[in-house]
């Protein structure tokens, strides 16, 4: 199907809605070198005010990829809730604009929506949209998920506490954490990428963890950002799991790529879920994205990266997971190539995840390669505070070691809880004011005894006696 518009007497037709939503989407580099982008900023503005006149219902009729090749579309279109999407289904993309900005149009409203919406349309209305109207909608939007804590109320931000190590080495990563945890970082998750990927080094850091976290009575959940079918193996060891991870992409060429299917993903949740290790809740289930991971396979389709980004999330919303992460300026600079594109990428991420039911958080990054800087983060940072991030992360100094990128320190999040009067997780804050790291008032204290306490644990959990 062509749509079309005329704009100062020039007519500009676009061959499919892949192309319009291509056309539309605010400049990257990304769909640049996809050549999915428009020619020129005219052209972009005249996509999209024609996406704005095209109805909601006509991305169920024309899916960025064929039902019969893609098992992500038949996961979107066989799920799609028709009753829930029943309040805007006569709407068009600027139409279903307006209807999100009003005032009327409430978090509990947009939470009986989100299982009506495909990520086709959330993606399409936000290229018409203003990073202020990212913002404004995301921050009505709460999604509280639990494991052993609560997280995504209003009021409170989380982080991941991320205390990664280039040769996996326990001291190192225990003094990571440890330093994490005394600036109140941990409660989304102490998650380690792991430099080398098999169940015998990952199992000694799902230990360490453990250790430390059942020592201290942490309410928090770990994970080894492993790939899924290492974390299986950790399970059939008796390794102690507590969440899954896996990074995913927006079609199944992609997915292929990343060793995974949909039936794979459903199997570890069933393996996880059947370790009850949560206490007040069963969303063990951790996923991370990023726009540009389909065009990096060569499994784009035609499609711009930033639509292939949200249907990504249709997949995340599959299995129920407490956390999804949009590790937004990691792939690099060939898809966004500067912090302007960084910070609006981060923006559209989190609006398209949460308007989908997702418990979204963001990790603020960039490479050393890209147009960007510390400065562009805390911009980001502060935005994605503003729009109600459930978590950030958390990495000594801003400067991952293992994964060679800037991301968001230790300090940035009490930065941001101090600015806009967040606090961690409710039973994560009441722990950190049991042991005196975090008083009532929001404020960080002094570590005293309790760091030296924790710091001689450390050691003796590193370095047991000899006999």
């Amino acid at each position: 199907m062509n749509y079309s518009i005329k704009v100062r007497g020039i007519h500009y037709t676009f061959p499919s809605l892949n192309a319009l939503l291509g056309r539309a989407a605010p400049l990257r580099s990304g769909d640049q070198l996809a050549g999915t982008a428009a020619a020129s900023a005219e052209e972009r503005v005249a996509a999209q005010m024609c996406l704005a006149e095209v109805p909601l219902r006509a991305f169920l009729e024309e899916p960025a990829v064929p039902y019969d090749e893609d098992e992500v579309t038949r996961l979107i279109l066989d799920t799609q809730d028709r009753t829930a999407f029943a309040p805007v289904a006569a709407l068009t993309v600027g139409e279903f604009r307006d209807w999100l900005l009003d005032y009327a149009t409430d978090g509990t409203t947009l939470a009986r929506l989100a299982r009506g919406l495909t990520p086709e349309m959330v993606a399409a209305v936000s290229k018409i949209m203003s990073n202020q109207d990212l913002i404004l909608v995301a921050a009505k939007i709460r999604v509280v998920t639990r494991f052993r804590n609560t997280l995504g109320l209003a009021g409170r931000l989380s982080v991941r506490l991320q205390p990664n190590h280039p040769t996996d080495d326990l001291r190192g990563i225990a003094a990571s954490m440890l330093d994490g945890l005394l600036y109140g970082c941990g409660d989304a998750v102490i998650g380690i990428n792991p430099a080398t990927d098999n169940p015998a080094t990952c199992g000694q850091l799902l230990r360490l963890m453990d250790r430390l976290r059942e020592e201290f009575a942490i309410p928090t959940q770990t994970c080894v950002l492993a790939h899924v079918t290492t974390t299986m193996q950790c399970m059939e060891r008796g390794e102690p799991v507590d969440l899954v991870f896996q990074s995913i992409a927006g079609t199944e060429a992609a997915n292929k790529s990343f060793g995974i299917h949909l039936d794979l993903l459903r199997e570890a949740q069933t393996m996880a879920l059947a370790l009850r290790r949560g206490t007040v809740g069963d969303n063990v289930m951790y996923f991370e994205t990023g726009q540009g991971s389909c065009l990096s396979a060569n499994a784009h389709h035609g499609c711009d990266q930033q639509t292939l980004e949200a249907r990504a999330y249709a997949v995340a919303r599959e299995f129920s997971p407490l956390l999804v992460n949009t590790v937004v300026g990691f792939i690099g600079p060939e898809y966004l190539f500067n912090g302007k594109q960084i910070v609006r990428a981060g923006l559209e991420d989190h609006f398209c995840g949460k308007l989908l039911g997702l418990p979204m958080g963001c990790d603020v990054c960039y490479t050393n390669h890209a147009e960007a800087d510390q400065d562009d983060m805390d911009n980001l940072l502060t935005l994605l505070g503003v729009a109600g991030c459930n978590f950030i992360m958390g990495v000594p100094g801003a400067d991952d070691i293992m994964l060679n990128y800037q991301s968001t320190s230790f300090h940035d999040s009490h930065y941001l809880r101090q600015v806009l009067g967040l606090r961690p997780a409710p039973e994560f804050a009441e722990w950190l004011e049991k042991l005196g790291v975090l008083d009532a008032q929001n404020r960080l204290l002094p570590a005293g005894d309790l760091g030296e306490r924790l710091t001689r644990r450390a050691w003796q959990q590193l370095n047991p006696p000899t006999t």
